[in-house]
């Protein structure tokens, strides 16, 4: 007698059709979420790119020291590991000790590992503004007792006596800042002109279209030079960072203006377009509600794969003493201190904001490939 072949119970039939029906009705975005999570290394890189933003939003909380304290005795101090559970202490980092070169003069710092200091959560130390809303003295972590010791470093000191822990923290804030305000603005630009160009054809397409080969044709490094090296140098810091963030939006938006181009043509020939126009839709609302949505999620992948680079050239450009500059803190200027190679050899923690640098900038970069992946219905 033939063996029943196994059948599916009514309630499985059930979970799959509600399961098919919660694809079938789920909007875009929601699609994209749930292709995205799937990339569990995306999603890492995601929850660090958070981190980095808490920290913009408030990097004093994060930081030990004022940023801006100078002391010449304190220079060039070696980094002190954070340790847990020694000499008594839930955290604690080890002592210092400073000697004198009798030939240059200069302090020589020892780290004693048998002598610890205590090191406690949510310690209070130097004052800060918390999104200029009010003031705090409440830190992440600080010495258990403050009049111990002149403070603990955990990347050590710049030639200054600075600490670099701190001003790595406040540098987080300018080059992610200046990263995410640049891509917004050239978004944009990207959109609105592209769109333009892509819906209206004709004069404007040509004009716009002229306009971006222009930029484009023109070698990028040149350019970043010029247009910086006008900046008057007694503008402050802030108008500085804003020039900054100009021109590097004004450069970068000609690439996401083709590719908007591109879908505009294809897109204002589809059934949808033609039906909101014969509904009397006005043109503005056509592109902005019907035919820019069509596409968010392309431009929002685009946009998390070109914040690195903007960060990379904001960093470049500091680096070259040529974009955002002292008192100012960003990564560029933590890493202008490694231009001296003597200084490198003294002192090769002063490479830290270059790490920092790194680690963004691959993070956003499989962010946006995961993005990309997500958002692209071929790929699946």
């Amino acid at each position: 007698m033939a063996e029943a072949l196994p059948t599916a119970s009514t309630a499985e039939l059930t979970q799959t059709s509600k399961a098919e029906d919660r694809v079938s009705v789920a909007p875009n975005w929601k699609l994209v979420w749930w292709r995205f999570r799937k990339n569990k290394l995306a999603v890492i890189s995601g929850i660090l790119l958070i981190f980095f933003y808490i920290i913009v939003l408030v990097p004093g909380f994060f930081a030990t020291q004022d940023p801006e304290k100078t002391t010449a005795r304190l220079l060039f101090i070696p980094p002190q590991g954070i340790g847990f559970f020694l000499d008594g202490h839930f955290m604690s980092v080890p002592a210092l000790e400073g000697q004198r070169d009798p030939v240059t003069l200069r302090m020589k710092w020892t780290i004693d590992p048998e002598d610890r200091i205590g090191v406690r959560l949510f310690a209070k130390g130097f004052e800060y503004e918390v999104l200029g809303l009010f003031k705090t003295d409440v830190h992440l972590f600080g010495l258990s007792d403050p009049g111990q010791a002149d403070g603990f470093y955990l990347l050590g000191t710049d030639r200054l006596g600075r600490d670099v822990w701190s001003r790595l923290m406040y540098g987080t804030r300018t080059s992610m800042t200046v990263g995410l305000i640049a891509v917004i603005l050239s978004v944009v630009l990207g959109v609105l002109l592209g769109g333009v160009s892509g819906y209206f054809g004709g004069v404007a397409d040509m004009i716009i279209q002229r306009v971006i080969e222009i930029l484009q044709s023109l070698p990028t490094i040149p350019i970043w030079l010029a247009m910086t090296a006008a900046l008057p140098r007694q503008w402050p810091p802030t108008k500085v960072f804003f020039a900054i963030t100009i021109i590097l939006a004004f450069i970068g938006w000609t690439t996401l203006g083709r590719e908007v181009r591109g879908r505009f043509l294809s897109l204002r020939e589809e059934d949808f377009v033609l039906a909101a126009e014969l509904s009397g839709a006005s043109r503005f609302r056509i592109i902005t509600r019907h035919m820019v949505p069509a596409f968010m999620s392309h431009i929002i992948a685009t946009s998390t794969l070109a914040i690195p680079v903007m960060i990379i050239n904001e960093t470049s450009l500091s680096f070259l003493g040529l974009g955002i500059r002292p008192p100012a803190i960003s990564w560029g200027v933590l890493l202008q201190e490694a231009q001296n190679i003597q200084t490198v050899a003294q002192a090769s923690w002063l490479l830290m904001p270059g790490l920092a640098v790194i680690i963004a900038v691959l993070a956003f970069n499989l962010v946006g490939d995961g993005l990309r992946d997500a958002a692209d219905p071929y790929s699946h």
